[in-house]
């Protein structure tokens, strides 16, 4: 069965949904439709006439990338100008483009966290919340001996997850009735007949994000030809969604030392440095991208350091003045490992989805700076 590439952006918003964005980002589907047929997906931190030359020449349908193709809105599209050149190209090789941008960065368990754990950074909170996550609770009716196999298949879809615990559920029996009616195929009982079955009611937690892939499973893995369920918007104060993580270090060191011990991490050469060498280093802050807007709320939560990139000369000066030191490790290394984290985490869910999708990783270094 082809796979539509509405069923590659239903994963990639499982994990990142276009809700967790900033207003002012462009995110999702840029060029393409999702009735469109996907084969292979090319995973790219930029669409450049570069990047589109490898996809072309790898027979790709799909690009993913980090930073928008389009980002403020078109007023004309000029195949003479650049950005005009890039969609042209794209449309005439029947080539998508989706976009994650701060809604990747922002997700838990996403490229911030991902950046967090290549850093060996511990015990991380959300640096700056804009959201808690929704909840919702779900209901669903299992013929008895049936509910194990639901129940695991959802809670490996997301759902029954609170806090450092998985397949929580909780579950009554009871007896289900219903009719076959005319053009039905039961799993249970005859056309015309009403049935007494003996049922178990599942329920479980499921947040906003996975739902959809949740009541997917759920509809795969139910052996009734329709499944009876329930779902009820909760109160829930979920986790919290946000900018920025802030850790600790697995043993206090002074700046110079992590900042030798990071260039090894994201293998840099060089890394630019505001601050204290000889400063002890328990508590940081670390923020893709640009998060030079970030560092006086790190310094409140308690950091000695802020890790981030495009740190501007006065944002340096002001951080040294605060009492801050700051590690800028450029918004390309920063971001850099966008391509290695989306190519495992789709390799993985497409392989549980049994979808015939090769994903490829971009191999061209589009990094504009070169360091002498």
């Amino acid at each position: 069965m082809a796979t539509r590439l509405k069923d590659i952006t239903n994963i990639v918003e499982s994990l990142a949904p276009k809700s967790y964005a900033y207003k002012w980002d462009n995110v999702g589907l840029q060029l393409g439709s999702e009735k469109n047929n996907v084969e292979k997906i090319l995973i790219t931190l930029e669409v450049t006439n570069k990047v589109l030359d490898e996809a072309m020449e790898n027979n790709v349908d799909m690009i993913i990338t980090h930073h928008p193709m389009i980002f403020s809105p078109l007023k004309n599209i000029n195949k003479d100008d650049f950005k005009g050149n890039l969609i042209y190209k794209a449309i005439q090789n029947n080539i998508s483009i989706y976009t994650a941008h701060t809604n990747i960065d922002i997700a838990p368990n996403g490229l911030n966290d991902y950046l967090v754990k290549k850093l060996s950074i511990l015990d991380t909170e959300v640096l700056d919340t804009i959201q808690n996550e929704h909840y919702y609770k779900l209901v669903v009716f299992i013929p008895v001996g049936h509910e194990k196999t639901v129940s695991d298949a959802i809670s490996d879809a997301g759902a029954g997850h609170i806090g450092n615990y998985s397949n929580c559920t909780f579950r009554t029996e009871g007896i289900g009735t219903f009719k076959p009616l005319e053009g039905t195929e039961p799993f249970i009982g005859n056309h015309g007949e009403i049935e007494n079955v003996e049922e178990v009611r599942l329920e479980t937690i499921v947040p906003k994000n996975k739902l959809n892939n949740v009541l997917n499973t759920l509809i795969k893995s139910h052996p009734y030809e329709e499944v009876a369920y329930d779902i009820y918007p909760l109160e829930n104060e979920g986790h919290p969604i946000g900018l920025g993580r802030v850790g600790k270090l697995d043993t206090p060191k002074t700046l110079q030392k992590l900042v030798e011990g990071i260039k090894k991490d994201i293998n840099v050469d060089n890394i630019k440095v505001a601050g204290d060498l000889k400063a002890n280093i328990k508590k940081v802050a670390v923020i893709n991208g640009s998060g030079a807007d970030l560092i006086k709320l790190a310094k409140y939560k308690g950091c000695d350091c802020v890790i981030t990139g495009d740190v501007k000369y006065h944002d340096a000066q002001d951080a040294i003045s605060q009492g801050i030191n700051v590690i800028d490790i450029g918004h390309y290394d920063s971001e850099k490992f966008f391509v290695e984290f989306v190519c495992n985490y789709l390799k993985v869910e497409i392989e549980k989805e049994d979808l015939d999708v090769q994903v490829i990783p971009s191999t061209l270094d589009i990094n504009p700076f070169v360091t002498f």
